[in-house]
Parts: structure tokens; C-alpha cells; sequence
């Protein structure tokens, strides 16, 4: 997977087909990022 364009530049993604590596980023159609957690308290502070 050398040549796989959704590497983070690491050089040791292993990505299944979820698009998720093995570091727990995720593939989001443009680039590697860790995915937002659902269940986090909104960043924003509304409620």
C-alpha cells in the first residue's frame, strides 16, 4: 500500500476497506484525520 494516496505520511498506514488505518485516523474523501467523537460535549457550548 506504498503508493496509496490516503496515507498520512507516515509511511506504515495500513487502511482496511472502511478507510480507517490502523492509527485510528479515517480516510474523510480528501484526507487522513481522526474521526470527530459523536458523543463529545458540543466544542461550540450551545446546548
Amino acid at each position: 500500500m506504498q503508493d496509496d494516496e490516503r496515507c498520512c505520511g507516515t509511511g506504515t498506514c495500513i487502511i482496511n476497506a472502511e478507510g480507517v488505518c490502523w492509527c485510528g485516523q479515517k480516510w474523510d474523501g480528501e484526507k487522513m484525520c481522526f474521526p470527530q467523537d459523536e458523543n463529545a460535549p458540543n466544542a461550540s457550548g450551545a446546548e
